[in-house]
This record gives structure tokens, sequence and C-alpha cells, in this order.
């Protein structure tokens, strides 16, 4: 599909909910020492984040973003026309989550619900979708939920993977309406960077089994189990820097736009040195990139609209010209150019 553009469809109001409970990296002296955390940290960004307790779920985060969202919007519940939840951390295996956040939001039954698995380019992925459908002339208001539990994904033994990743939901409202004019979107795959970031059972590839369970240790010294995730970094590191600065580079020029045109570039929040450099190489100057990883770490999907409700909320609508990338596991990456035009931010909420 590659490139695709969108008339007259926008976002209108933007929420976030993080847990309460911080973890800070400095924590982790029994799997790094002092200097290690240090650099870690140096390299990353990464400080603290939040992860949810153990009977919490990205769609309860979901759910009281959206709830908030709505309100402070004073939308008709029975005017939502789509329900889009995107996760890869759903409440079960089945069925989808989606119906069952329709129930909990009080939306009409008339609402189409469905899930969405995809990872850190998946804002961009599932924002596609929705604007697709807001494309249909039936299709007035399409609200798209991502949320993330992390942490119920990692092990906290994995030098990879434990100083990264925490726990996100978020709530975006999308529209019809002439104030938006155009959008651009660049999607992107490539399976044959599937085993890099992966967790490589307990699904229907490979079942859960009682080995599949057990704990191994690698010659890195990591700790995790073949239920949790497995990352290597050098190798993704080495595909963002590859495929990033190309398709932010295309998808300007789809839409005839330069980096002067943009008010604010929004990396997926991986990690600082790498989109530091990102930015730098397309030529963004770094008070055009606002980063949230510091506070909140990887939320892998979550990590773009956390980042603009966390960073640019002023109680006041936003308006601004904006490019998203987001790029990580599948391999997928992908990129979009839209205007916030009169846009809803909700102050960030946590959730007790």
């Amino acid at each position: 599909m590659g490139l695709i553009s969108f008339d007259n469809i926008g976002i209108s109001g933007m929420s976030a909910t993080v847990p309460q409970r911080i973890i800070s990296n400095n924590s982790f002296t029994e799997v790094f020492n002092e200097k290690e955390i240090k650099n870690a940290i140096a390299t990353t960004g990464i400080k603290e984040r939040r992860f949810v307790d153990s009977d919490v779920c990205s769609s309860d985060l979901c759910c009281d973003s959206a709830n908030n969202l709505l309100d402070e919007l004073n939308i008709d519940r029975d005017s939502v026309d789509i329900l889009i939840f995107l996760s890869q951390t759903p409440d079960y295996a089945q069925p989808a989550t989606a119906p069952s956040i329709q129930k909990r939001l009080g939306l009409s039954k008339k609402t189409a619900s469905f899930d969405i698995n995809m990872a850190c380019s998946g804002y961009i992925y599932g924002l596609s979708t929705a604007f697709a459908y807001c494309s249909s002339p039936d299709v007035k208001k399409v609200l798209l939920l991502v949320g993330e539990t992390m942490s119920k994904a990692i092990s906290l033994k994995d030098r990879a993977t434990c100083l990264l990743f925490g726990d996100a939901g978020s709530a975006t409202l999308i529209e019809k309406n002439e104030k938006y004019g155009k959008s651009y979107f660049s999607l992107n795959s490539d399976g044959s960077g599937n085993s890099v970031l992966k967790i490589p059972a307990g699904g229907y590839r490979v079942p859960g089994s009682p080995d599949t369970t057990q704990e191994k240790e690698y010659s890195d010294g990591s700790i995790r189990t073949d239920e949790q995730l497995y990352m290597d970094g050098m190798e993704v590191f080495n595909f963002t820097m590859r495929v990033v600065p190309k398709d932010i580079k295309e998808v300007l020029e789809f839409a005839k736009r330069t980096e002067k045109d943009i008010d604010y570039l929004v990396f997926h929040q991986a990690n600082k040195y790498m989109t530091d450099y990102l930015a730098k190489k397309s030529r963004f100057p770094i008070n055009k990139v606002p980063y949230s990883l510091q506070k909140y770490g990887n939320t892998s999907a979550v990590t773009i609209p956390l980042t603009i409700v966390s960073e640019l909320f002023t109680g006041a609508p936003l308006n601004a010209k904006m490019l998203f990338s987001g790029f990580g596991a599948g391999l997928s990456w992908g990129s979009a150019i839209l205007d916030l035009s009169d846009c809803h931010i909700s102050k960030l909420n946590e959730l007790a």
C-alpha cells in the first residue's frame, strides 16, 4: 500500500492514562551495576516507567482515557460509529477486547468494534485505519483506543528489555471536518525481521507448555522464559537507522512539505540517543521533537499519543502541523503528516 492520503479528516481530541506506580531504573541493581545503570539511562533517556498492578489490563487504561475524552468533549456516545482497540496485550487470546469496551463505555450496539494487533508502529496504522473508515459517507466518528501493559510481557531479569518498557493507554477521536485539509500516511513492513523483537512461545505456532514457562539464562546474563519478550537491540537499532530517515523524507515529499512546515516531529519513544540522531539526520531541530520517555519509557504503540498529551497539554486546544514516526516489531514502520486543528488535549490522568 505504501503512501495514502485523506481529505478533511482529522483528530478532534486525544487523552492518555498511566498507572500511578512508578518504577525507577536506578532500582535494578540486581541486574546491572551502578555504572551500567547510569550508562543505560544516559543512552536511552529512560529514568522511570509506570507499571500496572496485576489485575489491571490495557483495556482499563484505555477505558479511563476514553471516558475522560468523551465526557470533556460532551460526545453523545450513540454517535460513535467505529471503535478500534489496538494492543499486543489484550484482555484475552479470544475473544476480541473491543466489544467488551463498547459495553463498558456505554456505546451503541450499532458501534462496529474490533481489535488490531500491532507493535510500536501501531498508532500510525491505527490512525490510518480510522481515517479510512471516516472516509465513508456514513461514518462520522471513530474512537481509536491504543493501550499496552508491556510490564506483563517482559522479564525484569532480562538485560535487553527490563529498563525500557512501561504501561499506558490512550484515546483518540477521529472526525470529518473541512478544517483538517489533507493528511498523509506511509505504511511499511518487512517480515524478514520478524524474529528480532518477539515473544517466541505462548501463541498458536508454539503453544505454551511447562517448558516455555521455565526461566532460562543466556550468555549475556539475561534470564527470561520463552513466553517473555526477546529483543535483539542491535538489530532493532540498525533497522531503525536504515528505514526511518528514508520514510520521513518520502512522506514529506509525498505531502510536498519540508521540515520547516512541521511544528512537531513526534517519534515513537524507544531510545533518545537513537531518535536524537534520527531528528538530526532528518534536519529537524531538537526543539521540535518532544520526549516523554524519561518518565514513561517505551509504551509501544501508545508512545506517540502519550507524548502529545504529557508534553503538549496546555489547557488550550492544540493547533499544530505534526509528523508522527513509529517503528518496531514485525518489523513494521510508518509515518504520518496531519494538522491538529483546534484539537482538544486532555490532561494526563493517573489510574490508581
